[in-house]
């Protein structure tokens, strides 16, 4: 019995539309193999997970002299070195005045938490979240994330989460358009506190760029606008950089390029290129807000997973992965522009660095090109290459590569997408 057969009857994977046909056997850098020696080229990195690179040398040879060390200890119940370094580490390097980080497994185990934390600071409970965005498979991560399609069957789900109209300026819910609008939907937020509110909001949660809803990324000013407003309100802003998160965008954290102070910033998925772990952090007054009992982790803070992390960055930082994920995705998203002009299915190109999204259209009215999106993944896969698929519609081709993509990859990629446009 092969891989595929073994799938199919011992693994749930009955919640996704389609495993992709590849069978990996090894991978480096932004190179996969499968199990019949064929090479692609990875635009997906597992969903923006390995930005440094598969099996990078580096965080591999972290990890390795680590397990030889020690394994686990629970880093809650006795100190790990690891754990601790990371943990200055990341204080050094995310924005603002964040310091203290609480370490998990993965992304939604990182944003419940952060929700905690909220609500035991500020001693309210309500959460005000963006329509399109995704925030985790859990319980509560679900409750603020805003898209029927994660959610489906699975409520009723946790009281006080209300949503904000994301920046959505292709598909604006207003029908306006930017810079006009004046942010229309930033200033919405002060009529979603007023009537869809408790006055008991602990925070308004955002991912800097949304991922699954499509790489929807925000004008340069919105951020800003959002902040005066909860500012005004004495409401917390957490940030979810799960994906955005450690140079992906052409910046440490993709926050950065809004000019604002998060109070709380999750991160996971790039934190250790591969290896699980996730983190919130926050100032050190909110940080202190738990108390003995309130919140811990088994596996959180894993020795390996944090001797990896610790890795990660320092390769990130040194091989100055921001500057490079900024100056490749110019050179990609130049490419894409020059390919919008001569096929007219393409509707919008948007994101930063190298999160890249093309959303497809079927025709002036912008209905989303759902199976030719579809086509353009598989056609692309035939050819060697992993390109993502998502948006709230199905129809948006995501481009997140490790970071590390050579210029010579991503001439084939453009050529292979090329073509694959043109057949649909």
């Amino acid at each position: 019995m092969n891989t595929v057969e073994k799938y199919k009857k011992y693994v749930n994977v009955s919640m996704v539309d389609k495993v992709q046909p590849v069978v990996i056997e090894r991978a480096a850098g932004a190179t996969i193999v499968d199990t019949d020696g064929k090479d692609y080229i990875d635009c997906f990195s597992g969903i923006g997970v390995v930005n440094a690179g598969h099996c990078n040398e580096r965080v591999i040879k972290a990890a390795k002299a680590q397990i030889d060390k020690l394994v686990h200890c629970c880093s809650y119940v006795y100190y790990s070195q690891p754990t601790a370094d990371l943990a200055e580490k990341l204080a050094q390097v995310t924005p603002g005045r964040l310091q203290k980080t609480f370490f998990g497994n993965g992304g939604a185990e990182a944003i419940e938490g952060a929700m905690r934390l909220a609500k035991q600071h500020t001693g309210k409970a309500e959460f005000i979240a963006l329509q399109a965005s995704f925030h985790g498979r859990s319980y509560a991560a679900l409750s603020i994330t805003g898209n029927m399609g994660r959610k489906r069957r699975g409520g009723p789900y946790m009281v006080g989460c209300t949503f904000l109209p994301a920046p959505y300026c292709y598909r604006c819910f207003f029908e306006l358009e930017y810079p006009e609008c004046r942010l229309r939907c930033a200033r919405a937020l002060e009529d979603i506190i007023r009537f869809n509110t408790y006055d008991s909001v602990a925070a308004f949660i955002a991912e800097p760029i949304l991922g699954e809803g499509g790489i929807i990324t925000p004008p340069e000013d919105y951020f800003l606008a959002i902040e005066k407003i909860l500012r005004d309100h004495k409401i917390l802003f957490l940030v979810d950089e799960v994906q955005t998160g450690f140079a992906r965008t052409g910046k440490m954290f993709a926050i950065e390029h809004y000019r604002v102070e998060p109070d709380i910033l999750v991160m996971a998925k790039g934190i250790a290129d591969g290896f699980p772990l996730s983190g919130f952090i926050a100032r050190k007054e909110i940080a202190d807000s738990f108390k003995p009992g309130d919140h811990l982790s088994t596996f959180g803070g894993n020795p390996v997973s944090c001797a990896a992390g610790l890795a990660n960055l320092e390769f990130l930082e040194e091989e100055r992965l921001a500057d490079q994920a900024l100056k490749k995705g110019e050179s990609i998203m130049a490419r894409l522009t020059s390919l919008k002009s001569k096929y007219g299915r393409i509707g919008e190109i948007r994101g930063k660095g190298l999160m890249i999204g093309i959303e497809l259209i079927r025709d002036r009215n912008k209905t989303p090109a759902k199976s030719e999106a579809e086509k353009v993944r598989d056609l692309s896969l035939g050819k060697g290459v992993l390109l993502g698929l998502g948006g709230v519609f199905g129809n948006v081709l995501r481009i997140q590569p490790p970071l590390v993509i050579s210029e010579e990859q991503i001439e084939q990629v453009m050529k292979v997408l090329d073509e694959a446009l043109q057949k649909i």
